[in-house]
């Protein structure tokens, strides 16, 4: 008889302290609390990590080695364990070839379709040909890529600018030959200089991009008459890359303004002509992986009755796996994703919400599945959708342990373990357990304050007013965005939302962030496609606060990414012991090597080791020898108040500003770090091992910590992400000081409490893909809450109704 429960004693793992508990299988349950409470320790950590430990030890010889290099969690006794499966934000991958698609694996039951039924003058054409990752169906050209590294023509030009202020970006700074020949090109075929490229004809942007042989250009520079053809700023860097150039300046031109481009051959279909001219229903394979999930459900619905005989009989089968496939990605609101979408453009909480609608379609029972806060970057609308689904994979006999803050999946779930009271050192606890009734009832529980009204976030009694300054984008029109006109208040706080996929990041980070970081911060990043953006005089600067890691490598860490690593190196190599040994500031560091270095040269610096398995992920053990201090016995000598600098690393961000209380310019870093509800986190700890969550307010507080200069726009795509209720408090406020400081705040938000709390909303929609791209509604929150067209605006309006009222 199975156990009715996960049994977990002396759990120690991270800041767990002595947990003990009982976890009902087969249900689905929530385990939340404050940033830091320990609730990743203790579903990845030591549930996830001991079901994966114990599964690896049923495996080969090879894999029981391996075990025994695993860092056993620090847990006195499991039982009831399942086979786990983890289902994180990490990215799917980088290979190009990977895509939704073929992840779902959709593409395959498309593939066997197609080369069962599909119409090519009668002849038999295997599924083999209708895969870009097999020689028999790829294009010949790219390899089934579908694009290739050449000069990118949309790199080369600026549409917002004349050419009398640097629309051929190639040439910007340059006072040569190429100014005149321009100005001459430009009266040859009768385009004005001073006017920006939007304004002119495309046919003019051809000429500039691949040239103008109609005619000689002729031209006077440096009282020499020259005259010749124009070639085109794309052919003359594709003649200068082709003659093996060895400028340093004409080697980096070339590398700024290369890019993936459709491939010639295929146009970016990735298959060979022959297999692109098999049709179903008069479209070619690569015509369906380009639809999004929601059209091509809505296609292939009424697939079989579209066919007659033999072809409806195959097709019956294979229609029914792809729409129910289908049905998946629209379930936990990835509808608005193609088939062919790359998995390395996908968000981290796309890459999670892939893998789950995976995990449906697998099928599986009596498996133990431990997720990472699957309703990031979810609207409202889509989030009952996704409660839906994690209720399914209940169903079907699994457990599903879920890590989130969010209020309607608490509601759904039949069970929740709430951690704290605190963050770090200060929780670790089990502060309350059981029904969503149980847990809102609890005086102890934080989470149930919340949820019962006790605490909230409340509404601004006055929302700041909107002036006379304003932001404006024309005509955006980058992915899905219908060539809109966006208006964005100066000197407020806004906030951008709308269903998923409904087009505010195209907005946001595509074409307002780089057009700005173009204008202001010399970026050469191209906006995505717009005709121009009017108010940026108006701003001194504009920062980007999102979810990448804050370094790639193992060395960055929130200590490096501050600055407050350098001043704790300036403090040891200034000790008097320091100084009598010869240790210079480099010895405590991690990134230098050599004679002069204090770093562990066994493991460079990094504290541990990769053993690569060949067949489940890399696994990292502590290196042999340092034991995970990353610095030899030389480095560690030296002490700052009895702390040396793997002492510091080991720090969390609450401890080492208590420790370095009278040292003021570090002190205003750490307490910034603290201000943002970071105080948890381990100095040392790898930018690798931070959520996005973190990474991002790991860079709101390096931005807090330096002085206001004003006119700032500051960018924040999903700040919420990974916060308890009080986290987002906190959040609110320091967002709201930007603003007071003469800054302007931009961002991408579902999180209603962050909506009632703006100044402005701009809601787009109405829905996701293709059925996205407008703008449904702007205003105040009350105004959008009063809209019946915005999804928005109905969830607002049951919030402003129900504001005071305390329910179960």
């Amino acid at each position: 008889m199975e156990p009715e429960y996960i049994v977990v004693e002396g759990a120690n793992t991270h800041n767990l302290k002595n947990v003990n508990l009982r976890i009902p299988r087969g249900k689905l349950v929530v385990m939340t609390g404050v940033s830091g409470s320990g609730k990743s320790s203790l579903a990845f950590d030591t549930i996830y990590a001991e079901g994966q430990r114990r599964y690896m030890e049923s495996l080969s010889s090879y894999a029981k080695q391996v075990v025994g290099q695993l860092e056993k969690p620090d847990v006195l006794f499991m039982d009831g364990l399942s086979p786990a499966i983890s289902i994180d934000q990490k990215t799917i991958g980088r290979n190009p070839r990977s895509t939704v698609g073929t992840i779902t694996e959709i593409a395959d039951y498309l593939r066997l379709l197609y080369a069962a039924i599909g119409s090519n003058q009668g002849e038999p054409m295997l599924p083999r040909e209708f895969s870009s990752n097999s020689p028999y169906g790829a294009c010949p050209a790219c390899a089934g890529i579908g694009s290739k590294t050449d000069i990118d023509p949309s790199k080369m030009i600026a549409r917002d600018r004349s050419l009398n202020h640097g629309a051929i970006l190639l040439w910007v700074g340059t006072s040569g030959w190429e100014v005149p020949m321009v100005k001459a090109l430009a009266q040859l075929v009768g385009i004005d200089y001073n006017r920006p490229l939007v304004e002119q004809d495309e046919r003019f942007i051809d000429i500039l991009l691949y040239g103008y042989d109609k005619a000689p250009i002729t031209y006077t520079h440096r009282g020499e008459e020259r005259s010749h053809y124009f070639k085109g700023v794309v052919s003359i860097l594709r003649h200068m890359r082709d003659q093996g150039t060895t400028s340093k300046g004409i080697l980096s031109a070339i590398e700024q303004f290369s890019g993936q481009i459709p491939c010639p051959e295929c146009s970016g279909k990735k298959l060979k002509k022959e297999s692109l001219a098999v049709r179903i229903l008069g479209k070619s394979i690569a015509d369906v992986m380009a639809m999004s999930a929601s059209e091509l459900k809505l296609l292939y619905q009424g697939l079989s009755s579209d066919l007659s005989g033999r072809d409806q009989a195959i097709a019956r089968h294979m229609q029914g796996e792809i729409v129910s496939r289908l049905s998946f990605l629209e379930n936990v609101g990835l509808g608005y994703l193609t088939l062919g979408r790359t998995a390395n453009t996908l968000s981290g909480g796309e890459a999670q919400r892939i893998r789950l609608a995976s995990q449906i379609g697998s099928k599986l029972c009596g498996v133990l599945y431990v997720l990472d806060e699957p309703s990031i970057g979810l609207h409202p609308r889509d989030n009952t959708r996704l409660i839906a689904t994690l209720l399914r994979l209940r169903d079907n006999g699994n457990t599903v342990l879920v890590v989130e803050h969010d209020e309607e999946t608490m509601r759904a779930a039949d069970w929740i373990v709430d951690l704290g009271p605190g963050a770090g050192r200060h929780g670790g606890e089990v502060i309350a357990e059981g029904t969503y009734e149980d847990i809102f009832r609890n005086d102890r529980s934080l989470t149930g304050a919340y949820l019962s009204g006790r605490k909230r976030i409340v509404v601004p009694a006055v929302r700041r007013k909107i002036g006379d300054k304003w932001l404006v984008i024309r005509g955006a029109r980058e992915h899905n965005l219908k060539n809109v006109d966006v208006h964005i208040p100066i000197g407020v706080f806004t906030c951008v939302t709308g269903v998923s996929g409904s087009g505010k990041s195209s907005l946001v980070n595509d074409i307002l962030y780089r057009s700005l970081a173009v204008k202001l911060s010399q970026s050469t990043e191209l906006p995505g496609l717009h005709d121009s953006i009017e108010g940026i005089q108006h701003m001194k600067k504009v920062i980007s606060i999102d979810q990448s890691p804050i370094g790639r490598t193992p060395t960055s860490n929130p200590a490096t990414y501050t600055g407050a690593y350098e001043l704790v190196r300036d403090l040891l190599a200034d000790t008097s012991d320091a100084k009598r040994l010869g240790y210079k500031k480099s010895h405590f560091s991690f990134n230098v090597s050599g004679k002069n270095a204090g770093r562990c040269e066994a493991c460079k610096g990094d504290g541990f080791m990769k053993i690569e398995m060949h067949f489940m992920p890399d696994v990292y053990v502590p290196c042999e020898e340092c034991g995970g201090a990353r610095f030899k016995k030389e480095a560690l000598q030296i002490t700052y108040n009895g702390k040396h600098i793997a002492d510091f690393l080991n720090m969390t961000v609450g401890e080492a500003a208590e420790f370095f209380a009278d040292v003021p310019k570090l002190n205003t870093i750490l307490k910034t770090l603290v201000e943002v509800g970071l105080d948890y986190v381990k100095l040392g700890q790898p930018a690798s091992e931070l959520s996005g969550g973190e990474a991002q307010r790991v860079k709101l507080a390096t931005e807090l910590s330096r002085p206001s200069s004003g006119k700032t726009l500051y960018i924040l795509d999903e700040p919420t992400t990974g916060l308890h209720a009080a986290d987002i408090e906190r959040l609110l406020a320091i967002l709201q000081r930007f603003v007071e400081n003469g800054n302007t705040v931009v961002i991408i938000e579902h999180n209603l409490d962050v909506m009632k709390s703006v100044d402005y909303i701009i809601d787009m929609g109405p829905e996701g893909g293709t059925a996205g791209g407008y703008i449904v509604s702007c205003g105040t929150p009350e105004e959008i809450a009063t809209c019946a067209a915005s999804h928005t605006g109905g969830y607002l309006r049951s919030v402003f109704e129900n504001e005071a009222v305390v329910r179960p």
